[in-house]
């Protein structure tokens, strides 16, 4: 194997060397080890079918996954010769739409698994002589978090086709703790006056993070917990989707158009509604936060409701900002990693947790489940953030960025830890509702 062709620059101390290897090692193996539950967990069959038009075969996931490690890890950082050049194109996820990848001359599964192994025992030798200095890609490990952090994207992009896929169940999970019926406020307030918002430190964060800024917030209330399924149902009971005065015209247009008249997975029977998850047929549980609803949907229900959707920015205050020191965190629940206390993430359950649920991930303000669960939708376009610079390519955000695409926080119980931090930024088109997303309302407060 070629020598990998490592930056060179002033050494990092041994010991954060070594530990930045360990969390690059256990978050790619973290990553590698759902992949393959992900894609062993159904026959071939199901591995090679499209399940919709919206999403990739699920093999072309698995090479995709693959050949960006092999692109990064081993051709950019370690200066290695290409393995495979000839397939770099068939998993360019901007030269080919997800409809269209089913026609091309895709690895069959057993040869994606293969090259996914071959290029991870590559990268295994590669991150073993890691110097972790010299430019951005290698400073603090960087691309190697990038990278974890691509994979479990993906990961949750496949977890979204084997919802939609027809058949039996093929996953299970335990389901979280009950919790008791919250009584607590339904609303926190939020003081007004200047937080920072996004990071420059955070060395994992990806570049529509960065950088760190200062943002004036106006006071403003925010929900305490997510929207619930059973507040959601008194939306639909009392003709929310056949009121007009609700919905932004684009939105009536979109669920006119598309006969939509309650959340995607969702079917009457009598009087109760019925949800299918993950091949399964069930009640719809009323005190979960509600899911599989479009920006559109959101917007309508707080309008109903007399009250918004918090701005990207109200979130992201909500989320942080710690008055006891006038800071922003990492996280609600401050600055450590995520643990199993604090949030529900990874995979680790197929459905949100009752609202009101990790009263030790809640921030200083007393808002709960800001991080795992449902991804939340606010209020905002996805925009750069002052003085954005894209890295390490255009086409991570920038190509992303204008009015066609809103902001959603906070990740979901199919995003890892090492993908969600207080500062990450997800988006998507606001007609999209086959993604693990619901939301939280707000409203303006006093001075």
């Amino acid at each position: 194997m070629t020598e990998p062709a490592l930056d060179t620059g002033p050494p990092v101390d041994t010991t954060d060397a070594e530990a930045l290897r360990d969390r690059a090692l256990t978050t790619l193996t973290t990553a590698r080890e759902r992949t393959t539950l992900l894609t062993s967990c159904v026959e071939e069959p199901d591995l090679t079918a499209q399940h919709s038009p919206l999403m990739s075969p699920l093999v072309w996931d698995l090479a995709h996954i693959g050949n960006q490690e092999e692109q990064w890890l081993l051709r950019a950082v370690a200066g290695q010769e290409a393995i495979r050049p000839e397939i770099d194109s068939l998993y360019d996820a901007f030269e080919h739409p997800r409809s269209e990848r089913p026609t091309l001359p895709l690895l069959p599964p057993a040869e994606a698994r293969l090259y996914a192994a071959d290029v991870r025992g590559r990268v295994m030798d590669v991150l073993e002589r890691a110097a972790f200095h010299g430019t951005r890609l290698t400073e603090a490990g960087f691309a190697f978090g990038m990278i974890a952090q691509h994979e479990q994207q993906h990961d949750e992009t496949m977890l979204i086709t084997h919802q939609l896929r027809k058949g039996p169940q093929a996953l299970t999970a335990p389901d979280p703790e009950p919790a008791p019926l919250f009584t607590g406020p339904a609303e926190v307030l939020v003081p007004g006056g200047p937080f920072t918002m996004g990071t420059s430190s955070e060395p994992w964060a990806l570049d529509n993070e960065r950088p760190a800024h200062r943002r004036e917030v106006p006071p403003f209330y925010i929900d305490t917990t997510p929207v619930t399924n059973g507040a959601y149902q008194a939306f639909i009971e009392d003709g929310g989707y056949d009121d007009e005065r609700w919905w932004t015209a684009a939105g009536w247009a979109h669920i006119r158009q598309h006969s939509i008249q309650a959340p995607l997975y969702w079917r009457r029977d009598g009087k109760q509604w019925l949800r299918r998850r993950f091949g399964v047929t069930e009640v719809v549980p009323p005190d979960e936060p509600v899911l599989h609803v479009c920006w559109y949907e959101a917007d309508a229900y707080a309008r109903w409701a007399g009250r918004r959707l918090p701005t990207e920015a109200e979130w992201e205050k909500a989320a942080r900002y710690d008055p006891a020191g006038d800071r922003s965190t990492r996280y609600p629940w401050g600055d450590a990693d995520p643990a199993p206390e604090h949030a529900n993430l990874g995979q680790r359950h197929l459905r949100p947790a009752p609202a009101g649920s990790y009263p030790k991930g809640e921030s200083p303000l007393g808002v709960r489940q800001l991080i795992g669960d449902v991804w939340e939708w606010t209020a905002s376009d996805f925009l750069p953030y002052p003085g954005f610079q894209a890295f390490p390519y255009k086409e991570y955000s920038e190509v992303f960025f204008g009015s066609d695409h809103k902001v959603l926080r906070g990740g979901a119980f199919a995003v890892d830890a090492v993908a969600c931090r207080g500062t990450f930024r997800n988006w998507d088109y606001p007609i999209r509702r086959q993604i693990f997303s619901g939301f939280r309302t707000a409203r303006s407060g006093a001075v």
